[in-house]
């Protein structure tokens, strides 16, 4: 297999949209539709995400992504953490996760948070977020309390 390579990558960029569909169908799958707070390509361009790509060799397929958005002045959002069922498990998630923790930090974010979800489905992605700092939290922003989503919080 070839090595991942890493940068920032405009939310709305094309590469993008096949992993976005692949995160939004494995919502779908597993969340009801009022539970899934993804968003497109255009609608994380529109709010001002900072999204970061692992690709499959310097030019291949977008493997794995995520980013943040600025939520105050200070504290930001995870955004759109996704790993292709292929990789997960193997680090990229890790290494998406630490790039949006180090960009954030050096864009003077002191406080960063994220929804995830509560089912079986996204367990791996908690271990993943409780290894990075990350702990339980109430629910932030425009988010509800919901018994399919689980709140997240760390200190930068």
């Amino acid at each position: 297999m070839n090595a991942l390579s890493y940068g920032l990558i405009a939310a709305d960029d094309p590469a993008l949209a096949p992993l976005i569909a692949d995160h939004a169908a494995h919502s779908a799958a597993h969340y009801p539709g009022e539970s899934n707070h993804h968003q497109d390509g255009a609608a994380l361009a529109a709010i001002g995400a900072v999204m970061f790509a692992g690709r499959l060799g310097a030019a291949g397929p977008v493997v794995a992504m995520g980013g943040y958005k600025l939520i105050g002045p200070r504290a930001a959002e995870v955004k759109s953490m996704h790993v292709t069922q292929a990789l997960q498990g193997q680090g990229a998630g890790a290494h998406i996760l630490g790039l949006i923790l180090d960009h954030a930090r050096r864009a003077g974010v002191l406080h960063i948070s994220l929804e995830t979800g509560s089912l079986p489905a996204s367990a791996a992605a908690r271990r993943l977020y409780s290894r990075a700092g990350f702990v339980t939290c109430p629910p932030f922003g425009d988010y509800k309390d919901d018994p399919m989503s689980i709140f997240m919080t760390r200190t930068l």
